[in-house]
């Protein structure tokens, strides 16, 4: 079980743990899939909606459950439920005592997991396609028939408190994350940690999580995503016979969260420790989401990302690690798949224990280049190309496709926005892409952290 962050863009600060699983778990770009025509997608009486993506080149299907609620949709003060949550939903139920799901997805050589995230908690198994109504009839067993005492809890609340010490205490850049998102985010709930703050954690009681389970878990608030060697109707047949039963849950009100007022101040937050040896920094901004964005906004922010710092040929790369050879990593990524106002950012590291004060002023004088001058019409065309090389490696990855039609609908987008998305990425100008940089990237409202080794209270 493992919480994460969705992002489109692979972060090269490899310890920094909700990012790198984001892209090890996350990890096909959000919306990159092109037009599929075999998707359907169907809703069951009791709410559920299911999609279906037929891939018959293997005999493997994925089988994944996605509910409506993350760390984001947490009470004040509750901080960790969802993920404390999706650690409860491997216990045992009514009808099937703990381990037996997993040692059924063990036993015919299937692959079982979860992760959690600010907008939505998924559950998932790799199995044969034989094995695939059985797969629903547990699913849909623990969706409401979950067997939550104190003797389940007590245990499983201390495994996640020591879950938080290894990935999140014992990690500097996952500290200097959390703090980070709690300036950028002054209003909105992504300021609050996908795992909990540890006080609160130790707080996560039955009363707690059995409140979670009966807001959020059922049928009107999940989708079912299977992909693999199934064909439309199998999966309906198998869907009726089993979440079909289930009877449906209280119809929930739009999920509308605080949003963040002007900023008016830019912030800095340093961090020294003595784990840290090469400095680094990141410098963020709040950006519309492709699901609160307008007029194609999200996609030229997308774009921007490509352009500035993301891969090998970005501009940022090929300026401080190629050419002046001052960075170990630098670059630039945008979290588009989120429910609400998401972040833009840059980031970069130093080669050496000094530099990193001449490193951002170059970081920020690339992007003063980009509001000034604009991207070029090649830039343009290269970074859209390479977006269509990532639809086609999408629909070569059967998870891949089935976490991107899952985080896609989870956060307020449809089918139609994944189908239509190559176009829509094809539209955008090079004049949008600037015009989104001068809007978002103002350095009077950037929120910049650096990472330092000990003793260093300052940036270099």
């Amino acid at each position: 079980m493992i919480f994460a962050q969705p992002s489109r863009s692979t972060f090269p600060f490899v310890a920094f743990v909700s990012l790198v699983l984001a892209v090890l778990f996350l990890g096909m770009p959000a919306f990159a899939a092109g037009k599929t025509a075999a998707v359907s997608e169907f809703t069951l009486a009791n709410g559920l909606d299911v999609v279906v993506i037929p891939d018959h080149r293997a005999p493997i299907v994925t089988h994944m459950v996605w509910y409506k609620a993350g760390s984001a949709d947490e009470a004040p003060g509750k901080s960790g439920i969802a993920h404390f949550f999706e650690h409860l939903m491997f216990k045992g139920t009514k009808n099937h005592p703990a381990g037996e799901f997993e040692a059924a997805v063990a036993a015919i050589g299937g692959q079982q997991n979860a992760f959690t995230s600010n907008d939505y908690t998924a559950f998932y198994e790799k199995v044969p396609p034989s094995a695939l109504e059985e797969m629903m009839r547990y699913e849909a067993d623990r969706m409401r028939n979950l067997t939550l005492t104190d003797q389940v809890i007590v245990p499983e609340r201390k495994v996640i408190m020591e879950e938080r010490r290894m990935r999140v205490d014992n990690n500097p850049n996952a500290l200097l994350g959390e703090e980070l998102d709690a300036a950028l985010f002054e209003n909105q709930p992504y300021r609050f940690p996908v795992i909990g703050w540890m006080h609160e954690i130790a707080k996560l009681n039955r009363t707690d999580a059995t409140a979670f389970y009966n807001r959020y878990y059922a049928p009107n608030n999940a989708i079912v995503v299977v992909a693999g060697d199934v064909t439309p109707d199998e999966v309906r047949r198998d869907a009726e016979a089993t979440y079909g039963k289930l009877a449906r849950g209280e119809d929930l009100p739009p999920r509308v969260r605080p949003t963040e007022p002007v900023h008016h101040a830019k912030k800095t937050v340093t961090l020294s420790d003595p784990r840290v040896t090469l400095p680094s920094f990141r410098k963020l901004w709040i950006v519309p989401s492709y699901h609160t964005a307008r007029n194609g906004e999200a996609e030229a922010l997308d774009l921007l990302a490509e352009i500035l710092g993301d891969g090998t040929r970005s501009r940022l790369y090929q300026a401080f690690v190629v050419k002046k050879d001052v960075a170990s990593s630098v670059g630039a990524y945008y979290q588009g798949t989120m429910l609400d106002d998401t972040k833009f950012a840059v980031y970069g590291a130093t080669i050496g224990p000094t530099g990193l004060h001449d490193l951002e002023k170059g970081v920020d004088a690339e992007i003063e280049r980009i509001k000034k001058d604009g991207v070029t019409a090649d830039e343009l065309a290269k970074a859209k190309k390479r977006f269509v090389r990532a639809m086609i490696f999408a629909r070569d990855n059967q998870e891949g496709m089935a976490r991107l039609y899952g985080s896609t609908l989870a956060t307020g987008g449809t089918i139609k926005d994944i189908e239509d998305w190559p176009e829509r990425i094809d539209a955008v100008t090079a004049d949008q892409v600037k015009a989104v940089a001068v809007k978002y990237l103002d350095p009077d409202t950037a929120v910049t952290g650096y990472l330092l080794p000990a003793g260093k209270g300052d940036q270099q």
